[in-house]
């Protein structure tokens, strides 16, 4: 996907729009602008956007309910834009369906480099994993090839995001993977010295796949240095 892709800037706050408005377009986007959730919807059916910047906090509909309908009919990807810097809040948007996230206030050029980021990844084909990357205990399964993991046996659903991040932890056993190689290695090189946005990640991923979130037991933080994956002997007890 080229610069000549089309974004959808859905937010209720007309300077701020404008201003992204200009940004992208001055970079070789083509950018269309709604300014409550029902005009942005619209907009989505008429135009078929590459990309959809969406706040949250919106007139008529909110940002919350636009992000879960357009996900029960496209993967567009979605940059979710939030004032709100906790992890449940920004967890919710990821929960609806967004790939990622923006705090506000944000800088143009900041937002400029998450959507070439975002775009890149979409037009990119799939990451391939070998045969051997599986991984299988009592509680967790990964298949590699197949893009599945259970838990308990029931199918958790992870974005690509997720599934990369997982992979990169497992693949490299026992090794610690830094901060700055994942988040090189799975969202690019504009978000290496993000490590606020690396933490909400493993916290959403810890959420889905660990026994207790809070006393992971598979996604291990090493302090200062990176994460790590920690296998589990088959047998052992499990919540």
């Amino acid at each position: 996907m080229t610069d000549s892709a089309t974004i959808l800037i859905i937010d209720d706050d007309r300077p701020l729009v404008e201003m992204f408005a200009n940004v992208l377009t001055a970079n070789h986007y083509r950018v269309i602008t709604a300014h409550d959730g029902q005009e942005g919807l619209r907009k989505i059916y008429e135009h078929r956007p590459d990309l959809i910047i969406l706040d949250i906090n919106m007139p008529m509909m909110d940002g919350w309910v636009v992000c879960q309908r357009v996900r029960e009919v496209s993967n567009v990807p979605i940059l979710m834009l939030t004032a709100q810097s906790s992890p449940e809040e920004i967890v919710r948007g990821l929960e609806m369906g967004a790939d990622e996230y923006v705090l506000k206030p944000c800088e143009p050029q900041v937002l400029l480099a998450r959507v070439r980021a975002m775009l890149r990844r979409a037009a990119s084909e799939p990451v391939a994993y070998s045969r051997d990357v599986v991984y299988n205990d009592d509680y967790l399964t990964i298949n590699a090839q197949a893009r599945r993991v259970t838990v308990k046996g029931e199918p958790v659903k992870l974005t690509p995001t997720e599934f990369n991040l997982l992979m990169m932890l497992v693949k490299n056993y026992p090794r610690v993977v830094p901060y700055r190689d994942l988040l090189e290695q799975v969202w690019g090189f504009e978000y290496i010295d993000d490590m606020d946005y690396l933490r909400v990640y493993i916290w959403h991923l810890r959420r889905k796949l660990e026994p207790n979130p809070k006393e992971p037991t598979y996604i291990i933080n090493e302090l200062g240095v990176g994460y790590r994956f920690e296998k589990q002997v088959s047998g052992s007890p499990r919540p």
